[in-house]
């Protein structure tokens, strides 16, 4: 009997160690893979809320394994280029660097620069210009390489190591192009160990301006939103930047948040009109006081800023730390505290067409943000999941070329996730159940909070195979990534090894 219980003991001894063994092997990521291999495919055609709603983590009904295209037929993401025969716009070349940042308050940091600054220098393109950017990596030595954030470019231009490109090595170059075919504004930055590169400075802004300007302010002003070491940054300048401007003048501030967590945009001394958001122009925005503005990490949003005319001048305020400051040369408005109130986009501004049917969705997805105990490539750990499964058994969402897509996103964790698709704008089409009611909110990057949930709708029109990660980079750097892939496009290029993308 003694040895009967010694032989159970032993055997159920084995049995538990045997389950978290087999998790942490299974865990494991191979020294390279596709983007292709991952997870299970998702084709959309289930019922929302089928399958893998229960969070057990299996996948649901209408999930494949299986990420060839019906038919046979495949591009590679090396074809989805920019026209070859057309000739360039606007021509750039980026040099990359690893070096010490000096800010403007003679603080110094470690990091990457671009032309030799951080941020890097603000490309200014026109609506239909074709943009032809040169990487020359010279001494970042984990690679490099340039993501076009918010700008719906040609597949093989979006910039991600070991998706659309191999990682530029020191001594490499690489070359994008794209057509700048929607005016608004926009960044580019890392998309190599973005959440390391991104952080110390290899970024810079891109504005692309409308074909016929005439409506637009005079006066336009950038300001790049960085956090260096702790320190908040306007265009690498800690503190308060001043900008000339008439009293009584109209401003454009583009608002762009590079860091990690939202910020909170408002004016002292002057309303203001919130007159686009991630590029796309609100339809009638109205005028604003007393209220800020959240942009989301990875968003941009563009502020119309009328100076007062006794010449007092206005705070534009990013965070409360940092300031734009418009007006006559010496003017000096006190700042104020941010207000309780912001400015909600579900309903600022009037409605307007869209321009398709989300009522006409061909596709419907479920991306459920959740966390879980769990080993990530042999690391024990609380881990992000999508859908209830632990990177890299993400789902890969499946679509077609004109396809009408929803997708319904919710967070269940207790962590803001904002949320950027690649390669396309989606349009808000309510929040928490709650329908939109104002301007059409089109978005690339998208705060969903704790315990919120949005759906979204957006026309499958660029194909490729494209990320859709949450943009706290340190949260997709620990596996909060999907992929949006077209039928037919495959890829050559092999994530781990020299290409890390987050």
């Amino acid at each position: 009997m003694t040895r009967r219980r010694t032989v159970v003991a032993v055997a159920a001894t084995v049995g538990v160690l045997a389950a978290p063994t087999w998790l942490w092997q299974a865990s494991l990521l191979p020294s390279s893979y596709a983007a292709t291999d991952m997870g299970y495919v998702d084709d959309g055609r289930a019922a929302p809320g089928s399958g893998s709603g229960s969070g057990s983590g299996s996948a649901p009904p209408g999930a494949v394994h299986d990420h060839t295209a019906p038919g046979g037929g495949s591009r590679s993401v090396e074809q989805l280029t920019a026209p070859a025969d057309r000739s360039a716009d606007v021509t750039v070349e980026l040099v990359v660097r690893e070096e010490t940042i000096t800010l403007a308050d003679g603080t110094s940091v470690e990091g990457y620069t671009v032309n030799g600054a951080s941020p890097g220098p603000v490309i200014r393109a026109r609506e239909g210009d074709l943009v032809e950017a040169r990487l020359v990596n010279e001494s970042v030595p984990d690679g490099a390489t340039l993501h076009w954030h918010g700008i719906d470019v040609p597949n093989a231009a979006d910039g991600v190591a070991g998706v659309t490109q191999d990682a530029v090595p020191p001594g490499g170059t690489f070359t994008y192009r794209f057509v700048a075919d929607r005016p608004g504004t926009y960044w580019y930055h890392a998309h190599q160990m973005s959440h390391e590169q991104v952080r110390r400075g290899l970024l810079g802004a891109l504005v692309v301006e409308p074909a016929a300007p005439s409506a637009q302010p005079a006066d336009d002003v950038v300001a790049l939103v960085h956090l260096y070491d702790g320190v908040r940054t306007v265009n690498g300048s800690p503190g308060d930047t001043h900008v000339d401007a008439a009293p009584g003048a109209d401003v454009r501030v583009r608002v762009i948040n590079s860091d990690n967590a939202s910020v909170q945009v408002w004016v002292d001394g002057a309303p203001f009109r919130l007159t686009a958001i991630d590029g796309t122009d609100v339809h009638e925005p109205g005028l604003v006081e007393g209220r800020s503005v959240e942009v989301t990490a990875g968003g941009r949003a563009d502020l119309v800023v009328t100076t007062p005319a006794d010449g007092s001048g206005a705070r534009v305020e990013l965070g409360g730390t940092a300031a734009v400051v418009l007006g006559p040369p010496g003017a000096a408005p006190p700042a104020a505290r941010p207000p309780r109130d912001r400015v909600d986009p579900l309903s600022y501004g009037t409605p307007a067409p869209l321009g398709f049917d989300p009522a006409a969705a061909t596709r419907t997805f479920e991306y459920r943000v959740g966390r879980r105990p769990g080993f990530l490539d042999g690391r024990p750990g609380m881990w992000w999941t999508v859908n209830g499964h632990l990177y890299p058994d993400v789902p890969m969402f499946m679509v077609t070329e004109g396809d009408v897509v929803r997708v319904a996103i919710s967070n269940g964790t207790g962590a803001v996730h904002p949320m950027h698709l690649h390669g396309h704008h989606a349009v808000v089409l309510s929040r928490d159940g709650v329908a939109a009611t104002g301007s059409p909110w089109v978005v690339d990057s998208l705060d969903v909070g704790v315990g919120e949930s949005y759906e979204i709708a957006f026309v499958a029109d660029n194909p490729g195979i494209w990320m859709d990660h949450c943009h706290n980079l340190p949260h997709a750097a620990e596996g909060l990534v999907a992929h949006l892939m077209y039928e037919g496009v495959t890829t050559p290029f092999r994530l781990g090894g020299d290409n890390r993308p987050e």
